[in-house]
């Protein structure tokens, strides 16, 4: 990122800006705006969750339009779980649900003016970890480590291991080629974006309105579905056919 700020016009604005700077154990850290745009998403994702709920405890028999929303999203997000992983979906509705929302949320933020958390690595990256983690988790609960090592060894037999350091590689890819996806589909919309309005500046009056559509829209909430759907494939891979 800091090469692409270095070599582009000045007109060319990405948004990755320093807001302000602190010193944290002697070390110089900056507040970005990366910071604020999760700051803001993470405050209105929290108070929807809380007018939500209260709307949902209080349960009125005749739901009015901010009720059905919540129950549509409710349910769509529920049948996807539960449509890709089955019998064990009941352990990962909140995940998932969670991970998608705050995801496409992300994504569609350049929508308002922000500058897309998940167009920064250090946003992508825990969330491939996360991943990565319960799927190891998943696969030590439900298999046992005989298991486990024949699958690393596959497709020779446990005996002649050759292929376990290829496999232990795949395995270890898993973090950085779910985030890399995501970041770089994202970060490649908010710089076409940034190129429209840096270069062609008041010739860019209306029409990026169908750019961002796709950038930020489609293009947003196509790659928050790959995510949550690899996450959910992996992860019921790693629990195989066990309750």
């Amino acid at each position: 990122m800091r090469v692409l700020l270095l070599t582009a016009s000045s007109d060319v604005d990405v948004m990755a800006h320093g807001v302000f700077k602190y010193s944290f154990f002697g070390h110089e850290a900056w507040i970005t705006t990366t910071h604020i745009s999760l700051l803001f998403i993470m405050l209105i994702l929290i108070a929807f969750s809380i007018v939500g709920g209260i709307v949902i405890r209080k349960g009125a028999e005749v739901p009015g339009a901010f009720q059905n929303v919540v129950e549509l999203i409710v349910e769509k997000l529920d049948g996807m779980v539960d449509g890709t992983m089955g019998k064990n979906s009941t352990k990962y509705r909140n995940y998932i649900s969670t991970i998608f929302i705050f995801i496409l949320f992300s994504n569609i933020s350049g929508l308002l003016g922000l500058r897309p958390p998940t167009a920064d690595y250090g946003v992508t990256f825990p969330l491939g970890v996360v991943t990565f983690t319960l799927v190891r988790f998943n696969q030590f609960k439900y298999h046992k480590p005989k298991e486990i090592w024949t699958d690393m060894c596959s497709p020779l037999p446990p005996w002649l291991p050759i292929w376990f350091p290829i496999n232990v590689i795949s395995e270890l890819a898993v973090p950085i080629s779910l985030s890399l996806r995501l970041f770089a589909n994202v970060l490649s919309g908010t710089i076409m974006m940034a190129l429209v309005y840096g270069l062609l500046k008041w010739a860019s009056v209306i029409w990026p309105a169908a750019l961002h559509v796709y950038f930020d829209l489609f293009s947003g909430a196509i790659q928050t579905y790959v995510f949550c759907m690899l996450t959910m494939t992996y992860v019921s891979n790693a629990i195989g056919g066990e309750e």
